[in-house]
C-alpha cells in the first residue's frame, strides 16, 4: 500500500539539489490572470498576449520602445528638487527626494531625451509613475519646458509621455505654477510650427491633465488608459449622481471627444512615424525660430 502511505519518514533533499524557480520569470495579468514568462512579455512589449491588457511601463521601456537601437541623450540629466517650503509630512521632502532617488535611480518624475525614430529626429519627455506618483513638481516643469525650448530651436517634433497622479502637493504653489509654464512653452512651439503629440498613459490626472496633456496637436492615448482631473469618487460626491461604464477609461474619453485615436503600443513606434511623416511639410516649411 505504498502508494497511499509513506513508507519512510523524515525524506530530506539536500539543499544545493532543491529547484527553486527564480523570481521574475513570470507575469500575471492583472486584468485576465493569464499567465506568460517574461520573455514573452517584454518580447509583446508590456502587454498582455491574451486580453491586450497594457501594463505600466515607465520611461526606460518607452524610450527603448521608440528610439531606433534605445539610442538617445538624454537632456538636463541631473535636476533635482529643492525645498522652498520647508515640507514635512511623514518626513522632510529633502529626504523623501533622496529616499525615493535612491529607491528608484531617478533624478525626478520625468526624463527627457533627443533620438531617432526610424530615422526621424524626436525630442520625448517621459513621466516616471515609480517617483512620487509622478508627480509635477518645478523640477518636471523645468525639464519640460527646457525640453520645449530644444525641439523648437532644433525644429524637432515634440513628443510628451504622460502618466501622472497630479501636481506635487510638497511644492504647493510652485507645482501649479507649472502648468501656466509649460502651456505657455507649447503655445511657443505652436507658434514656431513644430508639432507636438501627446500620449496619455495609465493613469493621467489631475494638474498634467489640466495642462500640458491636453495641449498637443494630436492627443492619444494607449488602450484602458485613466484619464481624468478629479478622480471618479470626488466627481460622484459633487454631483451626486452614479457615473457611466467605464468613465475616465480612454476609450470613454475618445467617445467624448477628447482623445484623436487610441493607439496600441505595439504599434505605437511605427504609427508615430507615419504621423510625423504626415506633418513633416509643416515642420520643414516653417519660419525658422530666432534664437
Amino acid at each position: 500500500m505504498a502508494w497511499f502511505k509513506r513508507q519512510e519518514k523524515g525524506i530530506i533533499t539536500p539543499t544545493e539539489q532543491k529547484k527553486e524557480t527564480p523570481d521574475g520569470l513570470w507575469y500575471k495579468c492583472p486584468e485576465c490572470g493569464t499567465v506568460a514568462d517574461m520573455g514573452e512579455h517584454r518580447r509583446l512589449l508590456y502587454t498582455c498576449g491574451k486580453c491586450n491588457y497594457h501594463d505600466r511601463i515607465d520611461s526606460a521601456e518607452y524610450f527603448e520602445v521608440l528610439f531606433d537601437d534605445n539610442r538617445f541623450t538624454e537632456l538636463d540629466t541631473n535636476l533635482s528638487s529643492a525645498d522652498p517650503l520647508h515640507f514635512v509630512d511623514t518626513k522632510a521632502y529633502p529626504q523623501r527626494i533622496a529616499a525615493t532617488q535612491r529607491q528608484t535611480g531617478l533624478k525626478d518624475a520625468v526624463r527627457t531625451a533627443h533620438g531617432l525614430m526610424n530615422g526621424q529626429d524626436l525630442v520625448v519627455a517621459c513621466m516616471d509613475f515609480r517617483f512620487i506618483g509622478g508627480s509635477m513638481g518645478s523640477v518636471v516643469g523645468e525639464k519640460i519646458a527646457r525640453a520645449i525650448d530644444y525641439a523648437r530651436q532644433h525644429r524637432i517634433p515634440f513628443l510628451m509621455i504622460s502618466k501622472s497622479g497630479g501636481a506635487r502637493m510638497m511644492e504647493a504653489g510652485y507645482s501649479l505654477m507649472q502648468m501656466a509654464k509649460t502651456s505657455a512653452k507649447l503655445a511657443l512651439l505652436s507658434e514656431a510650427g513644430v508639432p507636438y503629440i501627446s500620449l496619455l498613459t495609465d493613469p493621467t490626472t489631475g494638474g498634467v491633465t489640466a495642462s500640458y496633456a491636453m495641449l498637443g496637436d494630436f492627443n492619444i492615448s494607449e488602450p484602458g488608459a485613466l484619464i481624468g482631473f478629479a478622480g471618479p469618487r470626488v466627481i460622484k460626491e459633487t454631483i451626486g449622481k452614479d457615473l457611466p461604464k467605464g468613465f475616465q477609461s480612454a476609450e470613454f474619453v475618445l467617445e467624448h471627444g477628447f482623445l484623436d485615436f487610441i493607439v496600441d503600443r505595439k504599434q505605437l513606434k511605427q504609427q508615430l512615424t507615419d504621423l510625423l511623416h504626415m506633418l513633416r511639410p509643416a515642420v520643414v516649411e516653417a519660419p525658422a525660430v530666432p534664437r
